[in-house]
């Protein structure tokens, strides 16, 4: 799922061996050094080919009638970058409805979504029946019962996440039909009364697919762009559409997944807050799968505290998931002390690693912390690789896609295995596959015995881990301080939840994110500390063409 970022490059994935296209790759399978970083501004596609963007919301368009420019702007002062708690006071205050919640933010998307000189590409499909359930929320809103924060409250989710409703097309044209149930997270955010607006674009096949093609490209989205420079500024990915449609408020949050850098990256580039949180807290069942060692999926939002509203509302334990864990936490667990506005830093212990102190806005955000009571210690990087890293997708995908195949996906699909997928693409390649599918040949021809792979993820983890503990103990640290994705790899293979916050703007104005890092399940700390930082340095900006 995205960039992975080794030491201080970005690295976006490219060639894996294959026989059929064999001159692609001939890497030897230390895989980090497979890896190059390069930078995509000449999109051979821009918009979808597969949408109409004239039809994009045909089905609510006579519901959407009533609501006018007029409305809109009246609107915008208490919806625009408000959070969730600040939502929820103007619907007590009756200064809008869940529904009239609902088409603000469906006209925003029409408005600036596709088919204009400001288009982002950031919304794959919406949800035909959510003016109608939030009528529905409109009446449970007058009894007397309590509800969730999230109760009301317009979702995005990245497309390759299932829902009812909507096909999950994890934008590949293959899927464009894969009409599904609802996803295990899916029915959680339903449990809580959260409305599901619609599906988010993403790089295809959560950016495991094609090697050679830019951040936030789909062949069913099209192209999505950075709302804060178009066509300049790289999204990030793979959660593309869900950073950008949160960061140009088309949404209250969205959810992302990542592998290894797909949430924090499309954050980080996007001015947003992401947490990837550690493997097994939140459920992937009938979620398009890389990889079951590495994959979950996490919050996107644009304050701390939605994120940890929307984290509580996804957590559930998951008996079909085998990485799943069950905790007795209350509900309020992960924002109790945020939405009391008591976190602090004091007393705690962070790592600043050394290279990234040439960095003038990661020493900000240090300062920042230090001025909060933070005790901050400067640390070298271990010396640590991750050997068979892209191995470890390649073998994970080949086994768990048929599996989604086979568990999850609509009956109109009938793919047993990513070749079929890969013959599939080859009927109408200008439309299925214009930048190739590198990495899917890759996956085929990739084969390790049982305890070959048994080992490379023990490696991978062990590695992975020792990145991060070696400085703690050394230094007896709470956390690691990081930049976007940067760490990203590392913090996969360990198992070990990051999240990331806006941290300010490059002379270009590209956004970039101080990533917090710590030992697994502590969430509830990260968001904490997160908020302390978020508060004391005020720095996330909707950017200025979308306000």
């Amino acid at each position: 799922m995205k960039k992975i970022i080794f030491l201080a490059i970005v690295f976006l994935f490219i060639a894996c061996g294959t026989k059929e296209q064999a001159k692609e790759v001939e890497k030897e399978e230390s895989d980090i050094s497979a890896i190059s970083a390069k930078e995509l501004t000449d999109f051979k596609v821009l918009d979808s080919k597969v949408i109409d963007n004239q039809l994009f919301l045909s089905s609510l368009a006579a519901e959407m009638e009533s609501f006018t420019e007029s409305d809109y702007q009246k609107l915008k002062p208490y919806i625009l970058e408000k959070n969730i708690l600040e939502l929820h006071k103007s619907r007590v205050a009756q200064i809008f409805t869940y529904e009239t919640l609902v088409k603000f933010y469906l006209y925003r998307i029409k408005k600036y979504d596709r088919n204009n000189e400001l288009s982002l590409n950031s919304i794959i499909s919406i949800n035909p029946n959510v003016i109608a359930e939030a009528k529905q929320k409109d009446q449970e809103f007058l009894n007397k019962r309590l509800k969730s924060l999230i109760f009301g409250m317009p979702i995005l989710l990245k497309d390759n996440v299932n829902a009812s409703g909507m096909p999950t097309t994890a934008g590949a044209v293959a899927l464009k039909n894969n009409n599904t149930n609802d996803a295990f997270i899916t029915v959680r955010l339903k449990q809580e009364g959260a409305l599901i607006l619609g599906k988010a674009n993403l790089s295809e096949w959560a950016y495991f697919f094609c090697g050679d093609c830019p951040s936030g490209y789909s062949a069913v989205g099209g192209q999505t762009l950075n709302p804060y420079g178009r066509k300049i500024i790289d999204t990030g990915g793979s959660s593309s559409g869900s950073g950008v449609a949160i960061a140009a408020n088309f949404a209250v949050a969205a959810v992302g997944t990542e592998t290894a850098g797909s949430i924090l990256s499309p954050s980080s580039q996007n001015s947003v807050v992401g947490l990837k949180p550690t493997i097994g807290l939140l459920s992937r069942s009938g979620i398009v799968p890389i990889s079951s060692t590495l994959d979950t999926p996490g919050p996107m939002t644009k304050s701390v505290i939605d994120n940890a509203i929307l984290l509580a509302a996804l957590y559930g334990y998951d008996p079909s998931d085998s990485k799943s864990k069950t905790f007795k936490y209350p509900g309020s667990y992960y924002y109790s002390s945020i939405r009391n506005g008591n976190p602090s830093v004091k007393g705690k212990r962070f790592g600043a690693i050394k290279r990234l102190m040439s960095d003038t806005l990661y020493v900000k955000a240090v300062d920042v912390l230090k001025a909060q009571g933070a005790t901050i210690v400067e640390i070298e990087e271990e010396e640590i690789d991750l050997p068979k890293f892209i191995s470890l997708l390649n073998l994970d995908m080949k086994k768990d896609l048929p599996m989604y195949f086979k568990h999850h996906t609509g009956k109109e699909i009938s793919f047993n295995s990513v070749q079929d997928v890969i013959e599939f693409n080859k009927k109408d390649s200008a439309t299925a596959m214009p930048y190739g599918q590198k990495l899917f040949y890759g996956i085929v021809n990739d084969s390790a015995t049982e305890e070959e792979f048994s080992n490379m993820k023990k490696i991978l983890h062990a590695n992975g881990k020792s990145f991060f503990d070696i400085p703690m103990k050394a230094h007896n640290l709470d956390g690691v301080l990081s930049i976007n994705n940067y760490h990203a790899a590392f913090a996969a293979v360990a198992a070990y939840p990051a999240l990331t916050v806006p941290m300010g703007y490059t002379e270009e104005g590209a956004p970039k994110g101080l990533t917090f890092i710590g030992k697994a399940f502590t969430e509830k700390s990260l968001l904490e500390w997160a908020y302390v930082y978020e508060q004391a340095s005020k720095m996330r900006k909707a950017p200025k063409n979308y306000k």
